[in-house]
């Protein structure tokens, strides 16, 4: 799976986002091998189980010109990079607690020259600031998730969608959704968007701030 999977699905990228996207896979090969935030036999599916499974959330909405968006335990950098480089006048905030992760972020978006995004090595009780979307890729249990971005969004919505967490998950959540309390939560399965089967059980949650 190469860069073309993604211009495949977004052909309508600019000359800027499609070099940014291609040089994805040299910079997390290099930095991979000395700090490892993504698992070794997944650096060959980097386009696909990283990259593309990030820009999900784009089938779901589209980030404005001047929204905020939180990245809560952004690892080496998805959902934020790859969804920073696809809405270029969007501010992003990548947050980890794990200091090298954030590491690996900051030196893969100054080398493809990324102006809207920051990333910072803390916990995200610890931001204080408000936002209009919080995404997220599976850190926890949505019961334990919100706790700790409740109360850091923005109170004026623009968007299609208003204000809230866009979380990439996977599987039957049913239960999970049920013991997280959480009202208004809809689900997206990405195989509605993506015909890879690699997206048969990859889901976009979707609630709004409460």
């Amino acid at each position: 799976m190469t860069f073309e999977l993604i211009t495949h699905y977004f052909p309508d990228l600019s000359i800027e986002q499609k070099n940014q996207f291609n040089q994805l896979e040299e910079l997390y090969s290099i930095w991979n091998a000395q700090i490892n935030v993504i698992s070794r036999k997944d650096i060959e599916s980097l386009y696909l189980k990283h990259i593309l499974h990030s820009l999900g959330i784009a089938r779901i909405i589209s980030f404005l010109p001047g929204e905020k968006v939180l990245d809560v335990g952004t690892g080496g950098g998805f959902p934020g990079i790859p969804l920073a480089i696809l809405f270029p006048e969007t501010q992003f905030h990548l947050v980890d607690s794990i200091g090298k992760k954030i590491k690996v972020v900051k030196e893969v978006s100054s080398a493809i020259g990324l102006k809207n995004l920051v990333a910072t090595h803390a916990r995200a009780e610890q931001i204080d600031d408000k936002f209009h979307f919080i995404v997220s890729r599976a850190v926890t249990q949505l019961k334990d998730f919100y706790p700790w971005i409740k109360g850091k969004f923005e109170s004026q919505s623009h968007n299609s969608l208003s204000n809230g967490v866009l979380y990439l998950k996977g599987g039957d959540l049913e239960q999970e959704i049920a013991d997280s309390g959480l009202k208004k939560v809809t689900i997206y399965p990405l195989s509605k968007y993506f015909e890879e089967e690699f997206f048969d059980t990859k889901l976009v949650v979707y609630c709004p701030a409460q």
